[in-house]
């Protein structure tokens, strides 16, 4: 069973936590499932980018992302390389540690 390793979030997971996770399952789902609220303002839909995470480490265990996916996150806060939006990123069976933003471009959260 792979892991993800959440490195810590002011807000979310101001210590940062490990989650034993399932493979074929989405690493939003996966937070979600795990008290780490991530934002998620479309329902995990591929519509937004409010589940913007970094992948620091085990990107090249995800699935590629499609056009869809890659034209949202050009619209992400802070976008860099090892960028993703967490309700497309399947989880395989190797351990991933990511990164929460700090900030993402929603402009009314639930949350707040």
């Amino acid at each position: 069973m792979p892991q993800i390793i959440v490195l810590p979030h002011h807000e979310l997971c101001p210590d940062g936590v490990v989650i034993e996770a399932k493979s074929g399952v989405s690493v939003c789902r996966t937070l979600l499932a795990n008290n780490v609220e991530i934002e998620h303002a479309c329902e995990m839909s591929n519509a937004c980018t409010t589940c913007h995470i970094y992948i620091r480490e085990g990107f090249d265990e995800l699935a590629e992302s499609d056009e869809t996916e890659d034209d949202l996150l050009d619209k992400a806060w802070g976008l860099d390389p090892d960028s993703r939006l967490s309700c497309q990123a399947i989880l395989a069976d190797k351990d991933l540690v990511i990164e929460i933003p700090k900030y993402t471009i929603n402009q009314v959260s639930e949350n707040h």
